[in-house]
């Protein structure tokens, strides 16, 4: 099993590597510590597994954006992300844009090794930590399901971007909350802007909560 480790952090990157390669059925084929250098080393080394963090840099969480391109490029491959973001946000961002598990940093190496098996698999698996608040955000979705979609013309993630902005949350705050580049939510709002045809942020929030976005009309 070939694996790539993301992870900003040189001491967590090595040791994750060490660790992985110490496994039987495990060779850990490259590293990277930006969203580049993992689409980069990915394109180049088709990893099965990418054990990836959130965080790459100091700017802002950017580990949703690495995997969503990786997972663009190599489609059949699995994500597990490893990370000390342990909020609801960062854990459904990240398997919004594909990534079959999610574990918080200083999990035990048993249940590491366990985790990077199974995503290499096709299985879902989430640490203990996470598991029954996801659990719960599925069932009540389940629950709601069935009813009209706001601004379909939106994108799921578009929605989201635009229900944040009519709460009131300016773009460093949205960024923050979905775990995305401040540029990449940029993009998404200028997007949102063109689709429904609003001149401005306060047209399209006029807009958003009219069709029960941001809490309602």
């Amino acid at each position: 099993m070939r694996v790539l480790v993301v992870d900003d952090h040189p001491v967590f990157r090595l040791g994750m590597s060490a660790l992985l390669d110490s496994l039987p059925g495990i060779e850990v084929v490259g590293d990277a510590a930006s969203v580049a250098a993992a689409v980069t080393a990915a394109a180049e080394l088709a990893p099965e597994v990418v054990v990836m963090d959130l965080h790459l840099g100091d700017t802002a969480p950017s580990g949703v954006d690495a995997t969503r391109e990786i997972l663009r490029i190599l489609p059949r491959a699995g994500v597990l992300v490893v990370t000390m973001l342990d909020d609801d946000d960062a854990v459904f961002a990240s398997m919004r844009a594909g990534a079959r598990g999610y574990l918080l940093k200083g999990a035990a190496p048993a249940e590491i090794e366990r985790a990077v098996r199974a995503v290499a698999n096709g299985e879902v698996i989430l640490g203990p930590a996470v598991a029954s608040r996801a659990m719960a955000y599925l069932l009540g979705h389940a629950a709601a399901g069935g009813g009209p979609v706001p601004l379909p013309e939106l994108t799921s993630r578009e929605r989201e971007v635009l229900d944040l902005v009519a709460r009131g949350l300016d773009n460093l705050a949205i960024s923050r909350r979905l775990t995305l580049s401040p540029k990449t939510v940029r993009n998404h709002l200028s997007n949102i802007l063109a689709k429904l045809q609003a001149a401005t942020r306060a047209e399209a929030i006029v807009r958003a909560r009219r069709s029960g976005l941001g809490g309602g009309p």
